[in-house]
């Protein structure tokens, strides 16, 4: 929920649009209140974002990007990869890649520069990322690492890798803000789509496959952004943004310039025959 000071300023008269980083809910709020007041808003919210590894995939890199996607900021990035869904005759290898790198990850002091993983900003954060895992587990999906919460001072969470887990557990539907891995199984290409779209949230997605299959596949996917055989990230030049509950307009690039740029129609006369 927005605070009142939050209030106070987007119904300020000065201030003529928004823009907002956070979650569905607070955006939600956020939206409500522009909207009472006639403004525009962007609104830059969660992501359950998936990313599709199918059996023509380069595992090895693969496995590299996603692991180093999902443990960011300690996974605290809306566009991480958080829901991964491997096509079947690759699964277990790349599992193994994968769980190969979250086990080499070293967890610490943030102002260490050998650190990989620090910690989760809040521990009502921490707690909550611990019941989603704890939840899908008791839900029949299988902790392969990590998955305790640590004994020692910070709020930290080791890199942690849930397989098995199907549609409907927490961590398939619901935003994991940490480094937590939800493996999901696929029979086929069209299979890992369907699942894939099957979120509130449409934020940012990869893809894992041949470039050409991968670029027609993109077009399939319910996300404001998607990335081919990389890493999905920002980029100024290019236009960011969501689509569902991962909200709405788009920062960066010209698509952003143009969100709060008033496009104006000026004629002038006097009229012609």
């Amino acid at each position: 929920m927005t605070t009142p000071d939050v209030e106070s300023v987007i119904r300020d008269r000065r201030i003529r649009a928004v823009s907002f980083t956070g979650s569905d809910r607070a955006g939600a709020a956020v939206a409500a209140i522009a909207a009472s007041e006639i403004k525009p808003a962007v609104l830059e919210l969660g992501g359950s974002d998936p990313a599709i590894v199918l059996a023509d995939a380069d595992i090895e890199a693969a496995a590299e990007v996603l692991a180093l996607s999902r443990i960011i900021n300690a996974g605290q990035s809306c566009i991480a990869a958080k829901r991964i869904i491997v096509e079947r005759p690759v699964h277990d290898a790349f599992v193994e890649a994968l769980r190969a790198r979250f086990a080499a990850l070293r967890m610490g002091d943030p102002r260490d520069e050998t650190t990989q993983v620090g910690p989760i900003a809040r521990a009502d954060l921490r707690d909550n990322l611990h019941r989603q895992v704890t939840d899908t587990v008791a839900a029949g999906a299988t902790c392969l690492l990590g998955g305790e919460i640590p004994d020692r001072p910070g709020f930290f969470y080791p890199p942690t890798l849930l397989t098995g887990v199907r549609p409907g557990m927490a961590a398939c539907v619901e935003e994991t803000f940490g480094p937590v891995a939800a493996v999901m199984t696929a029979v086929d290409a069209e299979h890992a789509v369907d699942l894939a779209n099957a979120t509130p949230y449409g934020l940012a997605a990869s893809v894992w496959t041949d470039a050409a299959r991968g670029e027609a596949m993109a077009r399939e996917l319910e996300a404001g952004q998607v990335s081919v055989n990389g890493i999905v990230k920002t980029d100024p030049r290019l236009p960011s943004g969501g689509i569902k509950r991962s909200g709405y307009g788009r920062e960066l690039g010209r698509a952003g310039i143009h969100e709060f740029v008033n496009a104006q129609q000026v004629w002038v006369g006097p009229k012609r025959e």
